[in-house]
């Protein structure tokens, strides 16, 4: 089932949104060589908390931590690690999702630590740039196809980048998961009919090789995530997004976002 949420349930979603939006400004700071994915964890987890939020990820299906820290390779759901030290030329994508108040937001954004090759930087430019490409397709009477077809065209057509297949976007709100599924690659004017007052996230995991991706066990964890199959890096970005008769606004915005995204 969709539901379709009015102006108060956005305007708190929004509010969840602006905690998310916190962490990911504050680990610009956080986030240079020398540190291990941990740190990241331990930040996050504490400005949430100190935020009056939770983070909807931890007991999640059995996963322990507030983030999804996923470095290089690593496509989605990595794990904060003690033991793994970010290097200069590494790019680092987290996820988290939060809960305040029973309203739900879900972004994820990739991070450079320290310089990093052009192409990587490319690569992470791109899949930032094809989020909004998807975002401007989320609007009333357009279809879910549209979203990931102008995903696809630029990422994978225009730019020979692997577009991840398996992990897509999704409904949001009351719970992390709802319907409609949002993939990231698809055919215009097919799919679900877009509607005023539905909240998706819309996610792009883009690769610079292959869309296919492979399982790996985090040790000690008793948990799978997910890496790109021929080993190349993979970027991700996420927001959250809500369908209003004004366009798609931003829940999860950042303090530098085009006015046009926010909602009044």
């Amino acid at each position: 089932m969709i539901t379709l949420k009015s102006e108060r349930e956005i305007k708190g979603m929004a509010a969840s949104g602006a905690v998310i939006a916190g962490v990911q400004q504050g680990l610009f700071d956080i986030i240079k060589p020398g540190i291990s994915s941990w740190v990241i964890e331990e930040f996050a987890n504490d400005y949430i908390e100190s935020h009056g939020a939770r983070a909807s990820e931890k007991g999640f299906e059995g996963y322990k931590y507030a983030t999804c820290v996923s470095v290089n390779e690593e496509v989605a759901h990595a794990t904060p690690r003690k033991n793994l030290i970010l290097k200069t030329g590494d790019i680092v994508s987290v996820d988290m999702t939060v809960n305040l108040d029973g309203y739900e937001s879900d972004a994820c954004w990739t991070y450079a630590v320290g310089e990093v090759k052009p192409e990587l930087q490319k690569l992470m430019d791109d899949t930032l740039k094809s989020l909004y490409l998807g975002i401007d397709q989320a609007v009333i009477g357009n279809r879910i196809g549209d979203i990931g077809h102008a995903i696809q065209q630029f990422t994978e057509v225009e730019n020979n980048y692997g577009d991840i297949r398996e992990l897509i976007g999704h409904g949001i709100q009351p719970t992390m998961h709802e319907q409609p599924n949002v993939p990231h690659y698809g055919e215009a004017g097919k799919g679900l009919r877009l509607k005023e007052g539905m909240t998706i996230t819309i996610e792009p995991m883009i690769s610079m090789g292959t869309w296919h991706i492979a399982s790996r066990e985090a040790k000690g964890d008793d948990w799978e995530y997910y890496v790109t199959a021929d080993g190349t890096p993979c970027a991700q970005y996420e927001h959250t997004i809500a369908i209003t008769k004004d366009g798609p606004k931003i829940l999860t915005a950042h303090d530098n976002e085009d006015p046009k995204y926010l909602i009044d």
